[in-house]
């Protein structure tokens, strides 16, 4: 119950910043309640002045009455719910804007044991559901709880007996709607979920569309799809019965509280208690009342299935980044490009990946790094990144650990070059220009010029202003792999990272690139991880790893003199 009742109070206090907003929208709910206050307030007269007294003067005066009280009733409506949805829009803005802000700022660890097809439905599906609550629930709930409660002021200045006797009702009303709110609490909550399995696969089919297609499994994508459509559908149609139960029940059990206002009132009149105008009256603001009741009954539904999906969001929110900025962190200005790795031990899990590393690198010099898979060679490159801390031991950049430095301070002294090729839906331009945004159309263009990239983006229609599409699907992998290249060439920073970064490239691609990289490492600390040798031959020094440890350090000729595992690799890629 505490549970529920903080996230109630956690989703409205994001609508605290458009208060007065919520206090006019308040104010015009007086209005609305007001005014069906007055319609049963009219009754009385109408009846026993007009219908049985016949004062034809009255008849003169009615019709510009219900005019009246109709166009207050509707200004009073548009402005409340005019300005409750702008407020309710306002707030699920800053929700979104909020969760998004905090997964970019959440660990690698985070996004390596969730999927991004979840993450991608809790900000837009979850707090899609979640907009309920500001737009509609607020509206009905606030609009019909001021009409509720006016109404039963007036009903019972009327007749305190007969409506208290009407609202004995009530409690049979309150106990199954609260029942059938928690049944959809827990199915929506389940249905939010498989949304984010849905959104999984939908996310996995599109980005892998080329695989896809060159496997023929369009018939297995489709069948995978409808599988999960189907569990996601099973949820919501539980809620839908749950949901669609709740207004017959409602009105099979209001039209017992009507019935007894008849019979009791109409006793009432023929002894002569009161007259026919208080009796129906009384009637119109008992019957004005269960209108509000019912729709309350609806708006907890509502609520219910908001509880669900903001408690999926709020589990985002309440996920903690693993790497932080020490409280007295340093911003890192100068960076000469001395790294070290001291005695460093990490584990995904239990079995560490890297054991007891030390290997120091001094500026400017390049360190080829290669081994088998699993060796724990993108790691290296991870804990250089800080994309982790390790377990045991230190890195460090000219001899501060990476742990003192804010992260900001510590990537931007740092470029990255990665095997993934990872384009954004932009312009050429801007994907070159990302992480350098303050770089004019010169430098980008001579980034473009270093990387090889000029010769296929002059060919294009909008040079570079063309639109890539997603993942740079318009371009070849060696293309991408050129602007990726590009972008590190403008980024300058002192240390170079390449995870795989010629790849993806054909022979003669990979000659032009490599020329471009040997320029880009002078007087830059580099790291190369590569596979094929003929990429790192020509490095200072090359760290040969075999299950997190250094196995055999040296240049190139060094190594082949071992005539061990790097000798047996040279071999099997250059024996022809």
């Amino acid at each position: 119950m505490n549970k529920t009742r903080n996230i109630y109070l956690r989703i409205v206090s994001y609508a605290a910043p458009y208060k007065w907003l919520i206090a006019l929208s308040m104010v015009a709910s007086l209005g609305v309640a007001g005014t069906n206050a007055l319609i049963a307030y009219i009754v009385k007269p109408f009846v026993d002045d007009l219908l049985v007294a016949g004062d034809m003067g009255l008849a003169q005066i009615i019709p510009f009455l219900v005019v009246g009280i109709t166009v207050i009733k509707g200004v009073s409506e548009y402005v409340q719910e005019f300005c409750l949805r702008i407020a309710g829009q306002r707030a699920i803005q800053d929700i979104r804007n909020q969760v998004f802000d905090h997964t970019m700022r959440l660990s690698m660890r985070y996004y390596v044991t969730k999927s991004s097809g979840s993450l991608m439905s809790r900000i837009l599906n979850d707090i899609s559901v979640m907009q309920s609550v500001f737009a509609e629930v607020l509206v009905t709930l606030l609009r019909e709880s001021v009409t509720f409660v006016v109404l039963i002021g007036y009903a019972l200045y009327l007749d305190w007996r007969m409506t208290l006797f009407a609202f004995l009702v009530v409690p049979a009303v309150a106990l199954p709607a609260a029942a059938i709110g928690r049944q959809i609490k827990k199915f929506s909550r389940r249905g939010q979920a498989a949304m984010g399995d849905l959104t999984s696969v939908l996310e996995q089919s599109f980005s892998g569309i080329k695989v896809v297609k060159a496997f023929g499994c369009e018939n297995q994508e489709t069948s995978k799809f409808a599988r999960v459509n189907a569990g996601y559908f099973s949820f919501i149609r539980k809620t839908i019965r749950y949901s669609a139960a709740t207004s017959p029940l409602l009105e099979i059990l209001s039209s017992v509280g009507v019935a007894f206002i008849l019979w009791y009132g109409l006793n009432r009149v023929m002894m002569g208690e009161i007259t026919q105008g208080e009796m129906f009256s009384l009637l119109t603001a008992i019957v004005l009342l269960y209108k509000p009741l019912k729709k309350l009954a609806k708006v907890n539904n509502e609520i219910q299935k908001a509880t669900g999906a903001a408690e999926r969001v709020f589990e985002v929110l309440d996920s903690e980044p693993e790497i932080v900025d020490a409280p007295d962190a340093i911003v890192l200005k100068e960076c000469k490009g001395h790294v070290t790795f001291d005695k460093v031990t990490f584990a995904y899990e239990e079995e560490p990946v890297i054991a007891d590393f030390s290997v120091s690198a001094a500026p400017g010099e390049v360190i080829a790094v290669v081994g088998p898979s699993g060796a724990g060679k993108s790691t290296f490159i991870g804990l250089l990144n800080r994309y982790y801390d390790p377990q045991q031991g230190r890195v460090l950049i000219d001899d501060m650990d990476l742990r003192t430095l804010t992260q900001k301070s510590l990537h931007q002294h740092l470029a990255l070059v990665d095997q993934e090729t990872f384009l954004f839906n932009d312009t050429l331009a801007n994907n070159i220009r990302y992480g350098s945004s303050d770089a004019d159309m010169a430098a980008v263009k001579e980034a473009a010029r270093q990387a090889y990239a000029t010769d296929f983006i002059d060919e294009l229609p909008d040079g570079y202003d063309t639109m890539i599409g997603d993942r740079g699907i318009r371009l070849s992998g060696g293309q991408r792999q050129r602007i990726c290249i590009a972008r590190a060439i403008l980024r300058a920073a002192p240390i170079l990272l390449l995870d795989e970064a010629t790849s993806a490239l054909d022979t003669e691609s990979e000659a032009m690139v490599q020329q471009a990289l040997t320029n880009l490492m002078k007087n830059r600390t580099t790291f190369v991880i590569a596979h094929r040798l003929s990429t790192i031959m020509y490095a200072d020094r090359i760290l040969v790893l075999e299950r997190g440890s250094i196995v055999e350090e040296g240049t190139h000729q060094e190594l082949l003199g071992y005539n061990g595992f790097y000798a047996r690799l040279y071999e099997s890629q250059f024996r022809s």
